[in-house]
């Protein structure tokens, strides 16, 4: 069987979470990224992948699930930071660089007002497309 799994998503600002469950991660979040998700993640633009579970089983995914919906804000920021401190989107290091769920902009993998480093193969794409703000201190990029 396949696992199931219970997922995190947050939107560019890094301002609010959205819990859900799936058997297909990648076309889950696909359908975030594109409007066909949940009407709250559509509503709040909830589409960067911050932290998820594997479970083997309906049950103990369901169970979590519901689990985490009932915790507080502070809680959940203490469960990301375990697997993502940075709150970068994980699409890529999950799904590899070519899946159509990997974004190319520096504010969906680094939280707000952190700095990047232009020289990443992520920002030479978006420089080659002519797309990004302006320059940070040393050639890094402010989010």
């Amino acid at each position: 069987m396949k696992d199931l799994f219970v997922y995190v998503l947050t939107n560019e600002r890094r301002t609010t979470l959205y819990i859900g469950v799936t058997n297909n991660l990648e076309g889950r979040i696909w359908q975030h990224q594109n409007g066909e998700g949940s009407k709250f993640a559509k509503r709040y633009n909830l589409s960067v992948l911050i932290y998820f579970e594997a479970f083997p089983e309906a049950r103990a995914a369901i169970a979590r699930e519901t689990q985490l919906k009932g915790w507080t804000r502070a809680k959940m920021e203490a469960l990301i930071a375990t697997m993502n401190p940075e709150w970068r989107d994980l699409s890529e290091e999950i799904f590899g660089a070519e899946s159509p769920v990997v974004r190319r902009d520096c504010a969906t993998h680094l939280r707000p007002g952190a700095v990047c480093d232009s020289s990443t193969a992520l920002h030479s794409a978006q420089n080659a497309r002519g797309v990004g703000g302006g320059r940070g201190v040393g050639g890094a990029r402010k989010c």
